[in-house]
């Protein structure tokens, strides 16, 4: 029986001498190699032991090599070492006092120039005791500057009074802080906003000032400036990313500015820090409560359920019925629902409450549009010609257009009025114009009104005319605009017959598409 093909070991694949050579060769690189790393080893724990045996001077000197090439965070370090080995040196702390001035962190900054004071001081009794205490003076007015700056104007007026000396931006910086802290102890919150600007603008020149911003917001949130808070607490979370009072503020402006979803991401974000803030997870629950129920209406509305549409947008109004710039949106969809019902009186009831809170072109439209279908053609134009008066100058000629359609129906409401006729809207689509046609036409059609044959031959031929004339998109536009829609009409519409055996229209219409079904009846 044949055994299968034998592997070779690599020393039987190559001859014995040449395999030693490689043996030998594979050994001295890698002696090469582990003498390399071991090398750099040293030479890398050499130059950190350099490093670290630099003087106070020398990593003053590296210092300042990096910060004119603008690499701040090496400068940082080499003055952290520096401060290390010479940590009673005051002009260490006054050096690294200037670099965080210069990277914006005024709160660092201020922590290096207290403790280059609180040396300076320490070592006032030594020999060159004159020369520390001006440099202590000199100091001490840097650190006080700084305190007005970022707003501690008492704490300034107190380095200066240690001093012996008056500054007026200090302490007329004090006194309007104090004037702004009282009047938001006393929910004096326009005084506030006044007071906080003035300290902002004028003294607290360099941001970093959070609680007096915050306070300012508040105040601003208070008198319903939402944008105002917007702006301020943007300036905040610039700088501190993790204030939870500034996110679940903020996202409360946008709520009551009905940004929904710029609100939610607020609120969103201050959860993630602490999910169980109860500022934020109040807000968070309220939005969901309304935007729910909005939306739910929304959808009811497009699937033509009108009634439950109303309840689910009442439902979310009343969340916070004072919540206005929800309410009064909102409150205009209701409307469109009831017009949508036909519940003239109670849409034109809805709209007015729109209205009387505050005039809008929309709110005015939709009024005229109600007031139209209700066939109140006079109450309409009034309407439509105050949303023209109230029109800011880039709606104004949509605004004549819709006064110009006003009258226009009020002078056919007077004559041969086609939608009364029809008892559709004027702004009925084909599909709705259609419907009623066939429902009016079988109605009175005069094989169905025996008793009363005159009546109906004229409503039949009313309602056949209407229907060509809204049927068509170009008689329509006419008829819109008051224009004759029949050749030689003149003198308006009172009178004038179509072309059309109505009979022969009736049956065109309803004998259109398979499987409908078909009628019968006769003309005179």
């Amino acid at each position: 029986m044949m055994s299968g093909p034998q592997l070779l070991s690599p020393q039987q694949q190559v001859p014995r001498s040449l395999w030693s050579l490689l043996c030998m060769t594979t050994l001295l690189l890698s002696s090469i190699q582990l003498t390399i790393a071991s090398s750099s080893t040293s030479s890398d724990d050499n130059n950190s032991g350099n490093k670290k045996d630099l003087s106070a001077g020398k990593l003053r000197q590296l210092a300042e090599t990096a910060l004119m090439e603008r690499k701040f965070t090496d400068a940082e370090s080499y003055y952290r070492q520096a401060i290390s080995v010479e940590p009673t040196n005051s002009a260490n702390h006054y050096k690294l006092y200037n670099l965080h001035k210069r990277m914006r962190s005024y709160g660092d900054a201020l922590g290096d120039i207290t403790t280059a004071c609180e040396l300076l001081e320490k070592s006032e009794d030594g020999s060159n005791s004159g020369k520390n205490k001006n440099k202590t003076m000199e100091y001490k007015r840097i650190k006080a500057k700084l305190l007005v700056n970022l707003g501690r104007c008492e704490d300034a007026v107190s380095e200066y009074k240690s001093l012996n000396e008056v500054n007026e931006d200090a302490t007329n910086c004090a006194h309007v802080t104090n004037a702004a802290l009282s009047a938001y102890q006393q929910s004096d919150w326009s005084s506030a906003i006044q007071h906080f600007g003035n300290v902002l603008t004028n003294y607290a020149t360099l941001g970093d000032t959070p609680d007096l911003l915050y306070m300012k917001s508040q105040a601003e949130y208070n008198v319903g400036d939402y944008y105002g808070t917007i702006s301020d607490t943007g300036k905040i979370l610039k700088s501190y990313p993790q204030h939870l009072e500034a996110y679940q503020l903020r996202g409360e402006a946008y709520f009551r500015l009905n940004e929904m979803d710029m609100a939610q991401k607020h609120f969103r974000e201050g959860l993630k820090l602490d999910p169980e803030h109860g500022g934020c997870k109040e807000g968070h629950r309220l939005l969901k409560k309304v935007t729910k129920n909005d939306k739910r209406g929304d959808a009811a509305f497009e699937k033509g359920e009108y009634k439950e549409a109303i309840g689910l947008w009442w439902g979310a109004m009343n969340v916070d019925i004072e919540h206005l710039a929800f309410v009064r949106p909102t409150l205009l969809k209701v409307v469109r629902a009831h017009l949508a019902l036909k519940e003239y009186a109670k849409a034109e009831e809805e709209c007015m409450k729109h209205v009387n809170n505050q005039e809008s072109v929309e709110g005015l439209h939709l009024l005229g549009e109600v007031q139209s279908s209700a066939e109140k053609y006079q109450e309409s134009l009034r309407s439509y010609q105050r949303a023209l008066e109230v029109a800011p100058d880039d709606q104004k000629q949509h605004c004549k257009r819709k006064v110009e359609e006003a009258q226009v129906a009020l002078k056919q409401s007077k004559e041969k009025n086609y939608y009364k006729i029809l008892s559709v809207p004027r702004n009925a689509q084909l599909k709705e114009i259609k419907k009623s046609y066939r429902e009016l036409a079988l109605q009175w059609h005069p094989d169905k009104n025996t008793d009363n044959k005159e009546k109906a031959e004229q409503m039949f031929q009313d309602i056949s005319e209407a229907y060509e004339v809204l049927s068509d998109k170009e008689l329509r536009e006419k008829y819109d605009r008051g224009e004759p829609v029949f050749e030689n009409q003149g003198g308006g519409q009172q009178g004038q017959r179509h072309h059309m055996n109505p009979n022969q229209f009736f049956h065109q219409n309803f004998h259109q598409g398979g499987g409908q079904r078909q009628h019968h009846f006769r003309w005179g």
